[in-house]
């Protein structure tokens, strides 16, 4: 009988804004691509991860697929899934809860990708597959603690698959195939070593944290965390309508994500950010109107505000932004201040006129 390891409830977390918003928005559209959370050692980093399962909401999947495909999306089914489907069969459907899912650093390859058993493959013609942990992170999220410790092989294969949203696995001629579309949560420690570029880039979201300095806040973290090692089901009930507020919030931001109307003039307003940052490629500019609209969802609007725009840029950028040799993140932030605050004075004189 395995004993379940309680979680530190999601809400109590003290401050750390950037971090848990960032974290929300990729349960509110996955299609983000997943957040990079940088800080130190004892900054939260791994508590809010595993504190967000709490939070997660259910998925309908084919309840006696090893991959849990999408039930009628067939861009997200496995081939099994689809040859049931176009012989007419009647795909059973079940509820389930996304979950967490945690990639070691150490994992290797087969235990990462799957294993086919080629001597079935050769000798009876059946592709016998093992599924990996991409198999079992298929719709949920992946999540790789000390991120840019892993083995380089494992990070390109982690780049093929978020690029495709499939896992193959080929052997001696032989090749399996199964969706495997994740939302990747990476945590690292910098003094420990950078992330690759081409990782680096994968990852839509990305936010530095440090350490509480302000006395109060600091002691809050103290006192609940003590609270919540001397009696976890107690400090759970405690927190449990706080949670189920948040809960309720991100599925309500799901139902209006698909209502919410970026304006033109807001669109070209991300463009010129992204042109003025000096950022490379059009990612950027993607995953800032996906991450503003999904910040509009979450506060309970339809149409996207500068002040959203603002808070994406921030959020999407970090990791994409030139800079000099020590040069400081937030001296470049102000520029997206500044160019968000002309927009809206210019807005505000054009009603005027």
């Amino acid at each position: 009988m395995t004993i379940q390891q309680k979680v530190y409830p999601f809400t109590a977390i003290v401050e750390q804004e950037k971090m848990k918003l960032g974290l929300i928005l990729n349960v509110i559209n996955p299609k983000i691509g997943g957040i990079l959370i940088r800080g130190q050692k004892g900054t939260a980093k791994s508590t809010a991860v595993r504190g967000l399962a709490g939070l997660l909401p259910e998925i309908a999947a084919v309840s006696d697929c090893k991959f849990r495909c999408h039930p009628t999306e067939k861009s997200m089914m496995c081939q099994s899934c689809m040859e049931r489907l176009t012989q007419g069969d009647t795909l059973p459907l079940a509820e389930f809860k996304m979950k967490v899912v945690d990639l070691p650093v150490s994992a290797t390859e087969d235990r990462v990708v799957g294993t086919l058993d080629i001597e079935q493959a050769i000798k009876k013609g059946e592709k016998k597959f093992e599924p990996g942990i991409l198999a079992e992170a298929n719709r949920n999220i992946l999540y790789v603690d000390e991120v840019n410790l892993l083995d380089d092989h494992i990070v390109d294969v982690l780049l093929d698959s978020a690029a495709m949203g499939v896992n193959t696995v080929e052997r001696e001629g032989v090749s399996y195939s199964h969706p495997a579309r994740f939302i990747l949560i990476g945590t690292m420690n910098p003094e420990e070593g950078d992330l690759r570029p081409q990782l680096l880039d994968r990852f839509g979201l990305a936010v530095e944290i440090e350490g509480i300095n302000d006395v109060e806040a600091r002691m809050e973290v103290v006192e609940r965390r003590l609270a919540f090692e001397a009696d976890a089901v107690m400090f759970e009930k405690i927190w449990e309508e706080e949670q189920q507020k948040l809960k309720r919030r991100i599925i309500n931001a799901q139902k209006i994500l698909p209502q919410v109307t970026i304006s033109r003039e807001n669109k070209y307003l991300i463009v010129q950010i992204a042109i003025d940052m000096a950022v490379d490629g059009h990612r950027a500019d993607i995953t800032m109107m996906k991450t503003a609209t999904a910040i509009a969802a979450f506060n309970q609007r339809q149409e996207v505000t500068h002040e959203d725009i603002k808070m994406a840029a921030e959020l999407v950028l970090l990791h994409r932004m030139r800079r000099k040799p020590f040069e400081e993140t937030g001296l470049e932030l102000n520029k997206i201040d500044n160019l968000c605050a002309y927009k809206k004075v210019n807005k505000k004189r054009e009603r005027l006129a």
